[in-house]
Protein backbone atom coordinates (compact mmCIF):
# COMPACT_ATOMS: atom_id res chain seq x y z
CA UNK A 1 0.00 0.00 0.00
CA UNK A 2 2.85 2.41 0.31
CA UNK A 3 3.94 1.35 -2.59
CA UNK A 4 0.99 3.23 -4.62
CA UNK A 5 1.46 7.03 -3.75
CA UNK A 6 5.36 6.79 -4.37
CA UNK A 7 4.68 5.24 -8.21
CA UNK A 8 1.91 8.20 -8.72
CA UNK A 9 4.35 10.73 -7.57
CA UNK A 10 6.91 9.17 -10.09
CA UNK A 11 4.12 9.06 -12.88
CA UNK A 12 3.25 12.46 -12.22
CA UNK A 13 6.54 13.56 -12.23
CA UNK A 14 7.92 11.19 -15.58
CA UNK A 15 4.88 12.62 -17.40
CA UNK A 16 5.48 16.61 -16.28
CA UNK A 17 9.32 16.15 -17.52
CA UNK A 18 8.23 14.16 -20.96
CA UNK A 19 5.64 17.17 -21.43
CA UNK A 20 8.56 19.68 -20.40
CA UNK A 21 11.35 17.97 -23.20
CA UNK A 22 8.99 18.58 -25.46
CA UNK A 23 7.67 21.79 -25.19
CA UNK A 24 11.53 22.60 -24.98
CA UNK A 25 12.03 20.86 -28.58
CA UNK A 26 9.21 22.58 -29.83
CA UNK A 27 10.30 26.33 -29.04
CA UNK A 28 13.93 25.16 -30.28
CA UNK A 29 12.37 24.17 -33.86
CA UNK A 30 10.11 27.02 -33.93
CA UNK A 31 12.76 29.26 -33.51
CA UNK A 32 15.60 27.93 -35.37
CA UNK A 33 14.05 25.08 -37.98
CA UNK A 34 13.26 27.39 -41.23
CA UNK A 35 9.71 28.04 -41.67
CA UNK A 36 9.45 26.41 -45.10
CA UNK A 37 10.52 23.45 -43.86
CA UNK A 38 8.11 23.39 -41.21
CA UNK A 39 5.38 24.57 -43.80
CA UNK A 40 6.40 21.30 -45.61
CA UNK A 41 6.73 18.92 -43.00
CA UNK A 42 2.76 19.91 -41.73
CA UNK A 43 1.53 19.93 -45.05
CA UNK A 44 2.03 16.34 -45.63
CA UNK A 45 1.77 15.33 -42.31
CA UNK A 46 -1.86 16.52 -43.01
CA UNK A 47 -2.13 15.01 -45.79
CA UNK A 48 -1.35 11.68 -44.18
CA UNK A 49 -4.14 12.15 -41.30
CA UNK A 50 -6.69 12.93 -44.09
CA UNK A 51 -5.98 9.94 -45.79
CA UNK A 52 -6.75 7.86 -43.22
CA UNK A 53 -9.20 10.45 -41.53
CA UNK A 54 -13.32 9.77 -41.99
CA UNK A 55 -14.57 13.31 -41.83
CA UNK A 56 -14.19 15.91 -44.31
CA UNK A 57 -13.68 19.50 -43.55
CA UNK A 58 -15.01 22.72 -45.99
CA UNK A 59 -12.98 26.56 -44.80
CA UNK A 60 -15.45 29.22 -45.32
CA UNK A 61 -12.88 32.91 -45.11
CA UNK A 62 -14.01 35.96 -44.25
CA UNK A 63 -11.94 37.52 -47.36
CA UNK A 64 -10.94 35.61 -50.32
CA UNK A 65 -8.51 36.88 -53.41
CA UNK A 66 -6.93 40.17 -52.97
CA UNK A 67 -9.57 40.80 -49.65
CA UNK A 68 -11.13 43.58 -51.46
CA UNK A 69 -14.25 42.47 -50.08
CA UNK A 70 -15.93 40.50 -47.31
CA UNK A 71 -17.41 36.94 -48.61
CA UNK A 72 -20.85 37.11 -48.66
CA UNK A 73 -20.96 33.09 -47.60
CA UNK A 74 -18.62 34.24 -44.81
CA UNK A 75 -21.45 36.73 -43.65
CA UNK A 76 -24.34 34.16 -44.23
CA UNK A 77 -22.47 31.36 -42.06
CA UNK A 78 -22.09 34.38 -39.29
CA UNK A 79 -25.83 35.52 -39.29
CA UNK A 80 -27.01 31.28 -39.04
CA UNK A 81 -24.07 30.50 -36.69
CA UNK A 82 -25.17 33.55 -34.27
CA UNK A 83 -28.76 31.63 -33.38
CA UNK A 84 -27.54 27.88 -32.95
CA UNK A 85 -24.34 28.87 -31.28
CA UNK A 86 -26.16 30.70 -28.80
CA UNK A 87 -27.83 27.69 -27.00
CA UNK A 88 -24.75 25.45 -26.65
CA UNK A 89 -21.30 27.52 -26.96
CA UNK A 90 -19.75 27.78 -23.76
CA UNK A 91 -17.47 31.19 -25.42
CA UNK A 92 -19.46 34.24 -27.05
CA UNK A 93 -19.27 37.31 -28.59
CA UNK A 94 -22.33 40.15 -27.93
CA UNK A 95 -23.01 43.28 -29.99
CA UNK A 96 -25.71 45.47 -29.93
CA UNK A 97 -28.16 44.17 -32.24
CA UNK A 98 -31.11 46.35 -34.29
CA UNK A 99 -33.31 46.68 -30.95
CA UNK A 100 -31.11 49.09 -29.37
CA UNK A 101 -32.14 47.53 -26.19
CA UNK A 102 -31.29 43.52 -26.97
CA UNK A 103 -27.97 41.76 -27.56
CA UNK A 104 -27.32 39.60 -30.71
CA UNK A 105 -24.68 36.65 -29.40
CA UNK A 106 -22.33 34.72 -31.57
CA UNK A 107 -19.45 32.32 -31.41
CA UNK A 108 -16.29 33.36 -29.65
CA UNK A 109 -12.90 32.57 -31.54
CA UNK A 110 -11.79 29.08 -31.48
CA UNK A 111 -15.55 28.40 -30.19
CA UNK A 112 -16.84 24.97 -31.22
CA UNK A 113 -20.52 23.93 -31.73
CA UNK A 114 -22.56 20.91 -32.61
CA UNK A 115 -25.19 20.92 -35.20
CA UNK A 116 -28.11 18.43 -36.84
CA UNK A 117 -29.52 18.48 -40.06
CA UNK A 118 -31.87 15.55 -41.10
CA UNK A 119 -29.83 12.98 -38.64
CA UNK A 120 -26.08 14.11 -39.67
CA UNK A 121 -24.34 15.72 -36.76
CA UNK A 122 -21.74 18.54 -38.09
CA UNK A 123 -19.51 20.36 -36.15
CA UNK A 124 -18.32 24.02 -36.55
CA UNK A 125 -15.33 26.05 -35.34
CA UNK A 126 -14.31 29.58 -35.25
CA UNK A 127 -11.09 29.68 -36.06
CA UNK A 128 -8.60 32.17 -37.30
CA UNK A 129 -4.68 32.06 -38.82
CA UNK A 130 -2.27 34.57 -38.55
CA UNK A 131 0.55 35.20 -41.27
CA UNK A 132 4.24 34.40 -40.64
CA UNK A 133 4.99 37.60 -42.29
CA UNK A 134 4.01 41.71 -40.84
CA UNK A 135 3.91 44.54 -43.27
CA UNK A 136 5.98 46.46 -40.75
CA UNK A 137 7.72 45.76 -37.51
CA UNK A 138 5.18 47.74 -34.96
CA UNK A 139 2.17 46.26 -37.03
CA UNK A 140 0.18 43.86 -35.49
CA UNK A 141 0.40 40.07 -37.11
CA UNK A 142 -2.16 40.08 -39.99
CA UNK A 143 -5.02 37.66 -39.45
CA UNK A 144 -7.79 35.68 -41.58
CA UNK A 145 -10.75 34.73 -39.71
CA UNK A 146 -12.52 32.16 -41.01
CA UNK A 147 -15.30 28.72 -40.38
CA UNK A 148 -14.64 25.21 -40.45
CA UNK A 149 -17.22 22.99 -41.23
CA UNK A 150 -16.71 19.34 -40.23
CA UNK A 151 -18.50 16.33 -41.33
CA UNK A 152 -19.19 12.26 -41.70
CA UNK A 153 -17.86 11.80 -45.21
CA UNK A 154 -20.80 9.22 -45.51
CA UNK A 155 -23.04 12.81 -45.50
CA UNK A 156 -21.16 14.28 -47.88
CA UNK A 157 -24.04 14.82 -50.65
CA UNK A 158 -26.32 15.71 -48.20
CA UNK A 159 -23.84 18.74 -46.58
CA UNK A 160 -22.74 20.34 -49.47
CA UNK A 161 -26.11 20.48 -51.36
CA UNK A 162 -29.13 20.95 -49.21
CA UNK A 163 -27.69 21.54 -45.35
CA UNK A 164 -25.02 24.58 -46.77
CA UNK A 165 -27.95 25.78 -48.63
CA UNK A 166 -29.91 25.87 -45.24
CA UNK A 167 -27.44 27.25 -43.48
CA UNK A 168 -26.84 30.56 -46.27
CA UNK A 169 -30.64 31.31 -46.54
CA UNK A 170 -31.24 30.71 -42.75
CA UNK A 171 -27.96 32.79 -42.43
CA UNK A 172 -29.41 35.80 -44.71
CA UNK A 173 -32.84 35.96 -43.20
CA UNK A 174 -31.05 36.33 -39.46
CA UNK A 175 -28.76 39.12 -40.65
CA UNK A 176 -31.95 41.23 -42.26
CA UNK A 177 -33.60 40.67 -38.37
CA UNK A 178 -30.49 41.63 -36.77
CA UNK A 179 -29.41 44.56 -38.90
CA UNK A 180 -28.54 47.42 -37.38
CA UNK A 181 -28.21 50.78 -39.72
CA UNK A 182 -24.46 52.43 -39.68
CA UNK A 183 -23.24 55.69 -40.34
CA UNK A 184 -20.21 55.19 -42.26
CA UNK A 185 -17.43 57.27 -43.21
CA UNK A 186 -13.26 57.07 -44.11
CA UNK A 187 -10.74 58.33 -41.99
CA UNK A 188 -8.85 61.27 -43.02
CA UNK A 189 -5.17 61.44 -43.54
CA UNK A 190 -4.11 57.84 -42.24
CA UNK A 191 -2.48 55.59 -44.23
CA UNK A 192 -4.03 51.90 -44.06
CA UNK A 193 -1.68 49.25 -43.60
CA UNK A 194 -2.24 45.81 -45.56
CA UNK A 195 -3.30 44.02 -42.62
CA UNK A 196 -6.70 46.15 -42.29
CA UNK A 197 -9.38 44.68 -42.85
CA UNK A 198 -11.64 47.51 -43.72
CA UNK A 199 -11.34 51.33 -44.92
CA UNK A 200 -14.12 52.22 -43.21
CA UNK A 201 -15.06 53.08 -39.44
CA UNK A 202 -18.72 53.40 -38.35
CA UNK A 203 -20.94 54.09 -35.57
CA UNK A 204 -25.24 53.38 -35.19
CA UNK A 205 -27.14 55.76 -37.64
CA UNK A 206 -29.73 56.98 -35.63
CA UNK A 207 -31.22 60.03 -37.08
CA UNK A 208 -34.75 60.62 -36.61
CA UNK A 209 -35.69 62.18 -39.92
CA UNK A 210 -38.88 61.02 -42.24
CA UNK A 211 -39.58 62.95 -44.99
CA UNK A 212 -42.95 63.37 -43.02
CA UNK A 213 -41.08 65.76 -40.87
CA UNK A 214 -39.36 67.35 -43.45
CA UNK A 215 -40.65 70.89 -44.74
CA UNK A 216 -41.26 70.32 -48.57
CA UNK A 217 -44.03 70.69 -50.75
CA UNK A 218 -46.86 67.48 -50.65
CA UNK A 219 -46.29 67.26 -54.63
CA UNK A 220 -42.53 67.27 -54.40
CA UNK A 221 -42.24 65.45 -51.28
CA UNK A 222 -44.44 62.24 -52.86
CA UNK A 223 -42.94 62.44 -56.34
CA UNK A 224 -39.32 61.51 -54.27
CA UNK A 225 -40.79 59.07 -52.10
CA UNK A 226 -42.69 57.30 -55.09
CA UNK A 227 -38.73 57.41 -56.93
CA UNK A 228 -37.29 55.81 -54.16
CA UNK A 229 -39.42 53.04 -53.52
CA UNK A 230 -39.45 52.42 -57.03
CA UNK A 231 -35.90 52.23 -57.33
CA UNK A 232 -35.20 49.72 -54.26
CA UNK A 233 -37.81 47.29 -55.91
CA UNK A 234 -36.56 47.07 -59.45
CA UNK A 235 -34.29 44.93 -59.43
CA UNK A 236 -35.50 42.71 -61.85
CA UNK A 237 -35.84 45.91 -64.36
CA UNK A 238 -32.25 46.87 -64.16
CA UNK A 239 -30.99 43.98 -64.89
CA UNK A 240 -32.99 43.70 -67.78
CA UNK A 241 -32.34 46.65 -69.28
CA UNK A 242 -28.20 46.17 -68.67
CA UNK A 243 -27.63 48.92 -65.92
CA UNK A 244 -26.09 48.47 -62.54
CA UNK A 245 -28.62 48.69 -60.03
CA UNK A 246 -27.51 51.93 -58.64
CA UNK A 247 -29.10 55.51 -58.87
CA UNK A 248 -27.57 59.14 -58.54
CA UNK A 249 -29.27 61.90 -56.44
CA UNK A 250 -28.21 65.54 -56.78
CA UNK A 251 -29.59 68.01 -53.56
CA UNK A 252 -29.01 71.83 -54.25
CA UNK A 253 -30.17 74.83 -53.10
CA UNK A 254 -29.48 77.53 -50.74
CA UNK A 255 -27.55 76.48 -47.06
CA UNK A 256 -30.06 75.62 -44.88
CA UNK A 257 -32.37 74.02 -46.88
CA UNK A 258 -32.58 70.35 -45.43
CA UNK A 259 -30.13 68.45 -48.18
CA UNK A 260 -28.81 66.67 -45.00
CA UNK A 261 -31.91 66.33 -43.25
CA UNK A 262 -33.04 64.94 -47.26
CA UNK A 263 -30.33 61.95 -47.10
CA UNK A 264 -31.37 60.89 -43.43
CA UNK A 265 -34.86 60.84 -44.35
CA UNK A 266 -34.14 58.69 -47.69
CA UNK A 267 -31.88 56.40 -45.31
CA UNK A 268 -34.93 55.99 -42.94
CA UNK A 269 -37.59 55.12 -45.46
CA UNK A 270 -35.70 51.97 -47.58
CA UNK A 271 -33.64 50.96 -44.48
CA UNK A 272 -29.98 51.62 -45.67
CA UNK A 273 -26.69 52.34 -44.52
CA UNK A 274 -24.95 55.59 -45.41
CA UNK A 275 -21.36 56.16 -46.49
CA UNK A 276 -20.06 59.14 -45.64
CA UNK A 277 -17.30 60.12 -47.91
CA UNK A 278 -14.29 62.72 -47.21
CA UNK A 279 -13.07 63.12 -50.88
CA UNK A 280 -10.15 65.22 -49.49
CA UNK A 281 -9.25 62.31 -47.00
CA UNK A 282 -8.86 59.47 -50.29
CA UNK A 283 -5.19 59.53 -51.43
CA UNK A 284 -6.10 58.67 -55.27
CA UNK A 285 -8.44 57.07 -57.68
CA UNK A 286 -7.15 53.58 -56.94
CA UNK A 287 -7.91 54.13 -53.03
CA UNK A 288 -11.28 55.83 -54.13
CA UNK A 289 -12.22 52.46 -55.96
CA UNK A 290 -11.01 50.76 -53.05
CA UNK A 291 -13.86 52.57 -50.72
CA UNK A 292 -16.15 51.73 -53.26
CA UNK A 293 -15.52 48.16 -53.68
CA UNK A 294 -16.06 48.17 -49.68
CA UNK A 295 -19.53 49.56 -49.79
CA UNK A 296 -22.44 46.94 -49.19
CA UNK A 297 -25.63 46.80 -50.91
CA UNK A 298 -28.63 48.87 -49.79
CA UNK A 299 -26.62 51.62 -48.77
CA UNK A 300 -26.53 55.53 -49.77
CA UNK A 301 -23.06 56.89 -50.51
CA UNK A 302 -22.87 60.52 -50.15
CA UNK A 303 -20.55 63.71 -50.67
CA UNK A 304 -21.31 66.82 -49.40
CA UNK A 305 -20.59 70.38 -50.94
CA UNK A 306 -18.87 68.44 -53.95
CA UNK A 307 -18.16 72.00 -55.07
CA UNK A 308 -15.85 72.22 -52.09
CA UNK A 309 -14.32 69.07 -51.63
CA UNK A 310 -11.94 69.20 -54.43
CA UNK A 311 -11.12 70.61 -57.23
CA UNK A 312 -13.34 69.08 -59.67
CA UNK A 313 -15.16 72.00 -60.44
CA UNK A 314 -15.92 73.57 -63.90
CA UNK A 315 -12.41 71.98 -64.68
CA UNK A 316 -13.13 71.46 -68.59
CA UNK A 317 -14.80 75.37 -68.59
CA UNK A 318 -12.59 77.90 -71.12
CA UNK A 319 -12.13 81.22 -68.97
CA UNK A 320 -10.60 84.28 -69.79
CA UNK A 321 -9.36 87.79 -67.87
CA UNK A 322 -10.74 88.08 -64.42
CA UNK A 323 -12.97 85.24 -64.44
CA UNK A 324 -9.90 82.89 -64.97
CA UNK A 325 -7.93 84.88 -62.41
CA UNK A 326 -10.98 84.17 -60.11
CA UNK A 327 -11.09 81.04 -60.65
CA UNK A 328 -7.91 80.19 -60.16
CA UNK A 329 -7.70 81.37 -57.25
CA UNK A 330 -10.56 79.66 -55.83
CA UNK A 331 -8.90 76.47 -57.26
CA UNK A 332 -5.67 77.08 -55.10
CA UNK A 333 -7.74 77.48 -51.50
CA UNK A 334 -9.43 74.08 -52.70
CA UNK A 335 -6.26 72.56 -53.24
CA UNK A 336 -4.96 73.82 -49.57
CA UNK A 337 -7.62 72.46 -48.21
CA UNK A 338 -7.46 69.22 -49.51
CA UNK A 339 -4.14 68.05 -48.85
CA UNK A 340 -2.02 65.16 -50.92
CA UNK A 341 -5.52 63.94 -52.24
CA UNK A 342 -4.80 63.28 -56.24
CA UNK A 343 -8.45 62.42 -56.83
CA UNK A 344 -9.05 63.21 -60.06
CA UNK A 345 -12.37 64.41 -62.33
CA UNK A 346 -12.09 61.40 -64.08
CA UNK A 347 -11.54 59.19 -60.86
CA UNK A 348 -14.92 60.48 -59.59
CA UNK A 349 -16.41 59.93 -62.62
CA UNK A 350 -15.38 56.35 -63.25
CA UNK A 351 -16.43 56.25 -59.33
CA UNK A 352 -19.80 57.23 -60.50
CA UNK A 353 -20.85 55.33 -63.65
CA UNK A 354 -17.70 53.37 -64.80
CA UNK A 355 -16.85 49.50 -64.37
CA UNK A 356 -16.19 49.27 -60.93
CA UNK A 357 -19.53 51.04 -59.95
CA UNK A 358 -21.43 47.49 -60.64
CA UNK A 359 -19.56 45.82 -57.85
CA UNK A 360 -22.50 45.54 -56.09
CA UNK A 361 -26.43 46.76 -56.12
CA UNK A 362 -29.39 48.56 -54.46
CA UNK A 363 -26.90 51.84 -53.83
CA UNK A 364 -27.48 55.27 -54.63
CA UNK A 365 -25.03 57.87 -54.58
CA UNK A 366 -25.91 61.17 -53.86
CA UNK A 367 -23.84 64.70 -54.04
CA UNK A 368 -25.18 68.20 -52.10
CA UNK A 369 -24.06 71.51 -53.39
CA UNK A 370 -25.27 75.06 -52.12
CA UNK A 371 -23.69 76.07 -55.88
CA UNK A 372 -24.99 73.78 -58.47
CA UNK A 373 -23.86 76.36 -60.84
CA UNK A 374 -20.16 75.57 -60.25
CA UNK A 375 -20.35 71.73 -61.46
CA UNK A 376 -18.51 70.46 -63.95
CA UNK A 377 -21.55 69.38 -66.28
CA UNK A 378 -20.35 66.31 -66.99
CA UNK A 379 -20.25 64.92 -62.72
CA UNK A 380 -24.23 65.89 -63.11
CA UNK A 381 -25.47 64.81 -66.52
CA UNK A 382 -28.39 62.54 -66.17
CA UNK A 383 -27.00 59.09 -65.99
CA UNK A 384 -24.67 59.96 -63.38
CA UNK A 385 -27.25 61.61 -61.44
CA UNK A 386 -30.26 60.78 -62.61
CA UNK A 387 -32.29 62.80 -60.57
CA UNK A 388 -31.67 66.71 -59.44
CA UNK A 389 -33.69 67.76 -56.58
CA UNK A 390 -33.97 71.68 -55.96
CA UNK A 391 -34.48 72.38 -52.07
CA UNK A 392 -35.31 75.89 -52.11
CA UNK A 393 -36.44 78.51 -49.69
CA UNK A 394 -39.52 77.81 -47.16
CA UNK A 395 -43.15 77.81 -48.64
CA UNK A 396 -46.20 78.41 -46.69
CA UNK A 397 -46.87 74.25 -46.96
CA UNK A 398 -43.30 73.78 -45.52
CA UNK A 399 -44.08 75.91 -42.70
CA UNK A 400 -47.74 74.30 -41.85
CA UNK A 401 -45.44 70.93 -41.59
CA UNK A 402 -42.74 72.83 -38.91
CA UNK A 403 -45.64 74.29 -37.12
CA UNK A 404 -47.47 70.85 -36.80
CA UNK A 405 -43.85 69.49 -35.26
CA UNK A 406 -42.47 72.05 -33.13
CA UNK A 407 -45.55 73.17 -31.93
CA UNK A 408 -48.40 71.10 -32.87
CA UNK A 409 -50.76 73.04 -34.16
CA UNK A 410 -52.81 72.38 -37.82
CA UNK A 411 -53.94 76.31 -38.06
CA UNK A 412 -54.00 79.38 -36.00
CA UNK A 413 -55.50 83.25 -36.74
CA UNK A 414 -51.37 83.74 -36.98
CA UNK A 415 -51.08 81.66 -40.28
CA UNK A 416 -52.75 84.30 -42.80
CA UNK A 417 -50.50 86.89 -41.64
CA UNK A 418 -47.43 84.17 -42.37
CA UNK A 419 -48.30 83.13 -45.20
CA UNK A 420 -48.51 86.80 -46.72
CA UNK A 421 -45.19 87.34 -45.35
CA UNK A 422 -43.91 84.21 -46.98
CA UNK A 423 -44.86 85.16 -50.73
CA UNK A 424 -43.33 88.36 -50.19
CA UNK A 425 -39.73 87.16 -48.39
CA UNK A 426 -37.33 84.53 -49.04
CA UNK A 427 -36.29 82.38 -45.27
CA UNK A 428 -34.78 78.84 -45.07
CA UNK A 429 -36.50 75.89 -43.12
CA UNK A 430 -33.51 76.42 -41.31
CA UNK A 431 -34.34 79.46 -39.89
CA UNK A 432 -37.89 78.99 -39.77
CA UNK A 433 -37.29 76.10 -37.23
CA UNK A 434 -35.21 78.09 -35.56
CA UNK A 435 -38.20 81.01 -34.72
CA UNK A 436 -40.56 78.38 -33.99
CA UNK A 437 -38.09 76.44 -31.10
CA UNK A 438 -39.35 77.17 -27.81
CA UNK A 439 -36.46 78.60 -25.80
CA UNK A 440 -37.98 77.83 -22.61
CA UNK A 441 -41.01 76.72 -20.36
CA UNK A 442 -42.85 79.64 -20.75
CA UNK A 443 -42.78 80.05 -24.61
CA UNK A 444 -46.14 78.93 -25.86
CA UNK A 445 -47.24 78.44 -29.66
CA UNK A 446 -48.46 81.82 -29.89
CA UNK A 447 -45.15 83.44 -29.09
CA UNK A 448 -43.08 81.42 -31.45
CA UNK A 449 -45.74 82.45 -34.06
CA UNK A 450 -44.72 85.67 -33.15
CA UNK A 451 -41.20 85.52 -33.63
CA UNK A 452 -41.22 84.44 -36.88
CA UNK A 453 -43.29 86.98 -37.85
CA UNK A 454 -41.13 89.38 -36.61
CA UNK A 455 -38.31 87.87 -38.44
CA UNK A 456 -40.18 87.40 -41.64
CA UNK A 457 -41.00 91.92 -41.29
CA UNK A 458 -37.56 92.40 -40.52
CA UNK A 459 -35.95 90.40 -43.28
CA UNK A 460 -38.68 92.15 -45.53
CA UNK A 461 -37.42 95.46 -44.75
CA UNK A 462 -33.91 94.35 -45.24
CA UNK A 463 -35.13 93.30 -49.04
CA UNK A 464 -36.65 96.31 -49.24
CA UNK A 465 -33.67 98.32 -48.45
CA UNK A 466 -31.33 97.28 -50.74
CA UNK A 467 -33.62 97.06 -53.39
CA UNK A 468 -34.03 100.77 -52.92
CA UNK A 469 -29.84 101.16 -52.40
CA UNK A 470 -29.70 99.33 -55.72
CA UNK A 471 -32.21 101.34 -57.57
CA UNK A 472 -30.64 104.60 -56.51
CA UNK A 473 -27.28 103.25 -57.87
CA UNK A 474 -28.91 102.55 -61.02
CA UNK A 475 -30.63 105.87 -61.51
CA UNK A 476 -27.09 107.85 -60.17
CA UNK A 477 -25.15 105.59 -63.13
CA UNK A 478 -27.83 106.58 -66.01
CA UNK A 479 -27.66 110.14 -64.67
CA UNK A 480 -23.78 110.25 -65.36
CA UNK A 481 -23.66 108.19 -68.61
CA UNK A 482 -21.83 104.95 -67.21
CA UNK A 483 -22.51 101.82 -67.84
CA UNK A 484 -22.40 99.65 -64.30
CA UNK A 485 -22.44 95.71 -64.39
CA UNK A 486 -24.04 93.49 -61.93
CA UNK A 487 -21.28 92.85 -59.51
CA UNK A 488 -20.72 96.80 -59.70
CA UNK A 489 -24.43 97.36 -58.67
CA UNK A 490 -23.98 95.20 -55.90
CA UNK A 491 -20.87 96.41 -54.31
CA UNK A 492 -22.29 100.10 -54.77
CA UNK A 493 -25.99 99.00 -52.99
CA UNK A 494 -23.96 97.32 -49.97
CA UNK A 495 -21.72 100.80 -49.56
Amino acid sequence: MEMVPSTMTEMWTTMGSTIASFMFIWAIIRQYCPYELRRYFEKYTHTIMTYFSPYIKISIHEFTGDRLKRSEAYVAVEGYLSVNSSKTAKRLKAEMGKDSNNLVLSMDEYEKVTDEFRGAKVWWVASKAVSATRPMAYYPEQEKRFYRLTFHKRYREMITGAYLEHVVKEGKEIKVRNRQRKLYTNSPGYKWPSYKQTMWSHIVFEHPATFGTMALEPDKKKEIIEDLVTFSESKEFYARIGKAWKRGYLLYGPPGTGKSTMIAAMANLLNYDVYDLELTAVKDNTELRKLLIETTSKSIIVIEDIDCSLDLTGQRKKKGGKAMADDEKERKEVKEESGNSKVTLSGLLNFIDGLWSACGGERLIVFTTNYVEKLDPALIRRGRMDKHIELSYCGFEGFKVLAKNYLNLETHPLFDAIDGLMKEVKITPADVAENLMPKSPLDDAEKCLWSLIQALEEAKEEAEAEAAAAKKVVEQSQDGGGVCSENCLAEKASE
